[in-house]
């Protein structure tokens, strides 16, 4: 079941909300409503999200009890977190990998193909982050299973995130208030990112995976680039959509989840781009990877080590497949070359001029994270600069773009890249006015997202790669 969904919008969340906001036991209602929430789609995987939770319950209280081999019990807490990812996620991806290696030597492995349960990325890190906390003293163990249990499958965020840390909402665990103004502030936030998700992504999605369907022979250069520009709409406006609505059903429940995204594509680098995309993700990793290496109190070689290292695990976390890893190194190169001096040099460029480079950049990125392999990013990245196969059978680059997607794609930049600081301000200043305008925005976004989805129109999960 996913948000941008009949089933979801007009049976489960109804429901949900009526049952959470009527009876007393609301920690027990939405464990009970994440789960049905979870099963509805991988039925299969309910023991395992539960049995996540217990190991991590139980390492949690081991290592708060004990007063010598603390570490030993983290290292044991992380290795089971890690074992259970590595299962379901990189098996293949390493078996496939040991068998390119041994073969010609006569050895090989089969492995049964393994289905990759939702959201296991996200409850997995969540799960380390949690262990790692409890070992710093930064937080108490949970005392209650059933209440540890309901933060790891707490549906807002389960499948797409953005990862919540346990810190970050203990307290509304024990206690949250549910206002008016609340319920009214997660009502914006929801159909705000439903709009993105329905009204933006899913046209320019046509686009980008027809153009990203074709064969080399049928891609030139415009084509590509339209392609290139469809997947970067797609991807903000989609992922940025999910965290939004995440957001904004927490509200409704009286949870504050942490903010995912910062207007990315207005970065003037590629650090900031990192700073703004993603930012649970990229917090996580400073905080439990990059910083426990050394960060960059160790000397220059060391802070260049460290990034590329958290890059790379950055891109393998994101799916089992070299595009996934050379995506990530692309973006660790980038940054290191920005620490070696670009990113000062960036700075005393022209606005207009950093930006342009940081979204050239972070486009061509994109073609590998959508890539199905490393021979087609290469092809499509050949396309892109003139040098591909296309000859006679080059499709017309019209013929990729509908009303909708057209719209969509140039809505999409205008709203991603565009500064709207003054707008802003002058509807904060409106006050009333500037209310009613939200209403009427509101309402207006929630009637056209309900006929998208009643007309049938293209609605992507771009979650299952992940």
């Amino acid at each position: 079941m996913v948000f941008s969904s009949i089933t979801f919008l007009f049976y489960f969340l109804p429901c949900f909300l009526l049952l959470y906001y009527l009876l007393p036991w609301k920690n027990g209602v939405l464990l009970a409503g994440s789960l049905v929430f979870y099963a509805w789609g991988e039925p299969r995987f309910v023991p395992l999200l539960m049995a996540s939770a217990l190991i991590n319950y139980g390492f949690g209280r081991a290592i708060a009890a004990a007063e010598a081999g603390r570490a030993v019990w983290l290292a044991l807490g992380i290795g089971a977190n890690l074992c259970m990812l590595m299962y379901y996620k990189y098996l293949g991806f390493f078996a496939e990998l040991f068998n390119r290696v041994a073969e010609p030597f006569g050895h090989r492995v089969d492995v049964v193909k393994i289905v990759l349960p939702l959201g296991i990325s996200f409850f997995t890190f969540q799960g380390i982050s949690y262990l790692i906390d409890i070992y710093r003293r930064d937080i108490p163990a949970q005392s209650s299973f059933w209440r540890f249990a309901m933060y790891k499958a707490m549906f807002p965020q389960l499948i797409a995130g953005p990862i919540v840390r346990y810190r970050q909402i203990a307290a509304e665990i024990d206690q949250r208030v549910i206002s008016n103004r609340r319920v009214w502030l997660g009502i914006q936030l929801f159909v705000l990112g439903l709009s993105q998700k329905i009204l933006i992504a899913n046209p320019a999605a046509l686009s980008a995976d027809y153009i990203f369907g074709l064969g080399a022979a049928q891609l030139s250069a415009a084509s590509a680039w339209i392609g290139a520009a469809a997947y970067s709409v797609q991807i903000l406006f989609d992922f940025s959509g999910y965290s939004t609505m995440a957001i904004g059903l927490a509200h409704l429940l009286g949870f504050t989840y942490p903010p995912n995204f910062n207007r990315p594509y207005t970065a003037r680098s590629v650090t900031d781009f990192w700073r703004r995309w993603h930012i649970s993700l990229s917090s996580w990793f400073r905080d439990y990877v990059y910083i426990p290496l050394g960060g960059n109190r160790k000397g220059a070689a060391r802070t260049y080590f460290n990034l590329a290292l958290v890059f790379f695990l950055c891109g393998l976390w994101h799916g089992a497949a070299w595009t996934f890893v050379i995506w990530g190194l692309w973006h660790g190169a980038l940054l290191v070359l920005e620490r070696l001096g670009l990113e000062r040099w960036l700075a005393r460029l022209p606005r207009p001029a950093a930006h342009l480079y940081t979204l050239l950049f972070v486009a061509l990125g994109w073609v590998w994270f959508r890539a199905s392999d490393v021979p087609h990013a290469l092809a499509y990245l050949a396309a892109m600069f003139g040098q591909g196969q296309a000859g006679a059978t080059a499709l017309p680059w019209q013929m990729f773009l509908s009303g909708s997607s057209t719209l969509a794609i140039v809505l999409g930049l205008l709203l991603a890249t565009l500064r709207l600081d003054g707008i802003a301000a002058g509807l904060l200043r409106l006050r009333y006015a500037g209310q009613a305008c939200k209403g009427a925005l509101v309402a207006s976004g929630a009637a056209l997202c309900v006929l998208s989805l009643a007309a049938g129109t293209y609605n992507p999960f771009i979650y299952f790669r992940f």
